[in-house]
């Protein structure tokens, strides 16, 4: 019975795996066609940094981006076993809560994870954890969109620990977990893209200052020590470690 459950896993990691190897190829390349496109005009004032990358920057992000991409197909094999075998809070009718709960719930989503990333991110900052489980990150001075997924092993079993705990317990729709997938890959490609491409007007906005975008992702790896958030500003403000060229 284990021999059984143990293969399908590791079939269901393969699947998980080349999934994720091609969102990430496809998604990334996109952006970075588009990166390369931008940066040559170098007058432009979308740029956010003239940093050069460093020697085999970008083979080095992809090497680590892989690996990422292997544990997060571990943890999405299981989850999604589990969810096979009716252990999961996801649910396949959309009207099962009532369609009003649909948007709640990746509200709700959205505000536990970004909790939980702001505090592990500061944690990840402490010196002694950051040598071991961030470094690999930071070392991308400047980012790029291969930048988005590059981590250390540690960072990534970290980070991907905390969307099947939700999963569990709490009851989201399985349209609405994959438009959150979406949300985060696209969220994280554009905020290491160290090119801003919201336009003034929204960044401007009461609105707009409540999402992180490449101009604030920016500063985090320029100051180190400022900027956490994952997709709010809220954490930042309220805890006074946002960067004041924010202000």
């Amino acid at each position: 019975m284990i021999t059984i459950i143990m293969g399908e896993i590791i079939g269901y990691i393969l699947i998980f795996f080349a999934i994720l190897l091609i969102r990430y190829f496809a998604t990334a390349g996109m952006f970075y066609a588009y990166y390369l496109r931008v940066k040559n005009n170098k007058t432009s004032k979308k740029i956010l940094s003239q940093r050069p990358l460093k020697k085999e920057q970008v083979k080095k992000e992809i090497y680590w981006s892989i690996i990422s991409s292997a544990i997060f197909a571990f943890f999405g094999a299981i989850t999604y076993w589990l969810w096979l075998n009716d252990m999961t809070a996801v649910y396949l009718d959309p009207s099962k809560y009532g369609y009003w709960y649909l948007p709640f719930s990746l509200v709700i989503v959205l505000l536990i994870h970004e909790t939980y990333y702001y505090w592990l991110h500061r944690a990840m900052h402490i010196p002694k954890i950051y040598k071991v489980v961030h470094k690999i990150h930071h070392n991308s001075l400047s980012s790029t969109p291969w930048t988005a997924f590059s981590f250390h092993p540690w960072e990534s079993v970290i980070e991907a620990l905390i969307l099947p705990l939700i999963l569990l317990v709490l009851p989201v729709n399985i349209y609405v977990l994959l438009f959150y997938l979406l949300f985060m890959t696209f969220s994280s490609l554009v905020n290491h893209l160290d090119i801003e491409i919201y336009p003034a007007y929204f960044r401007k906005s009461s609105f707009g200052k409540l999402w992180i975008d490449a101009t604030h992702h920016h500063y985090h790896h320029k100051e180190f020590n400022t900027n956490y958030g994952l997709y709010f500003t809220f954490w930042d403000k309220l805890m006074g470690t946002e960067s004041r060229k924010m202000e």
